[in-house]
């Protein structure tokens, strides 16, 4: 008990890694800054989405983007949270986003695409943090727990975005029908 009271004081000024620390802080810090990236593309994108949704259905779906928007910004803040934890510096530079988001930032020019646009997105994070995921493994039980709950997120908004891509297409087939 001594021994881990001593090297916790010796090392205090190190934060949360320390000897035990079984990842390769680099990397972690670099797939975090990516991530990091993921979420800021994405809330502009939602944010956009939210301003631009226009049509019959658009009150709905619009509110949706919005509280899309909201939940990967909050991704965003814990992601920077936590490379601040472990030493690093968030990068939230606006020149490099594109190139190391994984997601794209892509308009959409109706409902339809946009949300299309939003299920490729939501499967890209969804892939991306799997990997993460496997790669940290037991190395970073505090970062790999943040990308477990960021992927549940994900989850969930994909099979939101899935029933209103089947919604409004069955409402569209219907009106042309009875058109």
């Amino acid at each position: 008990m001594e021994k881990i009271r001593a090297n916790a004081r010796q090392h205090m000024d190190d934060g949360p890694v320390t000897s035990s620390y079984g990842a390769d802080k680099e990397v972690v810090l670099k797939l975090l800054n990516d991530s990091l990236a993921i979420a800021i593309v994405c809330t502009l994108r939602y944010k956009r989405h939210y301003f631009m949704a226009k049509g019959i259905h658009s009150e709905a779906v619009a509110s949706e983007f919005a509280q899309h928007a909201t939940e990967e910004q909050e991704h965003a803040d814990t992601i920077a949270e936590r490379i601040v934890q472990l030493g690093g510096v968030p990068n939230f530079a606006p020149d490099s986003l594109a190139s190391r988001s994984h997601s794209e930032y892509k308009e959409g020019g109706n409902l339809i695409d946009m949300i299309r646009e939003n299920l490729i997105a939501e499967r890209i994070g969804i892939d991306t943090y799997s990997e993460i995921i496997r790669y940290i493994g037991e190395k970073d039980v505090t970062t790999r727990r943040i990308f477990e709950e960021i992927l549940a997120s994900r989850k969930n908004t994909l099979m939101t975005w899935r029933t209103c891509s089947t919604a409004l297409m069955v409402d569209c087939a219907v009106t042309l029908k009875n058109q």
